[in-house]
């Protein structure tokens, strides 16, 4: 389904940039794991949706969401939406629905599923960091 709205050429090229793999903060995180000698896979396509990071040998997925897209704080971010709501309230329901769902069939396989918001990564590394390593631990 094409959508057809308006938008400003300023506003294309922004949204080019933006990135769905290998952004700052799942870059910021592998580089943690990796130096604490955890291996895991990148975007590993066996596993419902696709998980950043998944740590095989004790069932773990991580995903990074971006808060914009995958709906920080929903309920107040919604109604602060000016430009195109109708394009972008349905588009980022759906990736919270989405997102559920494979939440659900990961956990029902048996993997431990982690969720971190981009800004969580960026503040406060170490904290995600010990919190893999503490669901890491509780596996073994």
């Amino acid at each position: 389904m094409a959508y057809k709205f308006k938008t400003t050429k300023q506003r294309s090229e922004l949204m080019k940039k933006i990135r769905s793999n290998n952004t700052s903060p799942e870059i910021l995180l592998r580089k943690g794991l990796w130096a604490r000698n955890i291996r895991y896979r990148i975007n590993d396509k066996r596993h419902p949706g696709k998980p950043d990071i998944t740590i095989s040998k004790y069932k773990v997925a991580i995903f990074i969401d971006g808060e914009f897209w995958h709906g920080y704080k929903w309920k107040v971010k919604k109604k602060k939406i000016k430009a195109n709501r109708g394009y972008w309230i349905p588009k980022i329901e759906k990736n919270i629905a989405r997102d559920k769902r494979y939440n659900f069939l990961l956990k029902k396989q048996g993997w431990k599923v982690i969720r971190f918001w981009e800004k969580e990564i960026k503040k406060n590394i170490d904290q995600c960091i010990k919190l893999i390593m503490n669901s890491i631990y509780d596996k073994v």
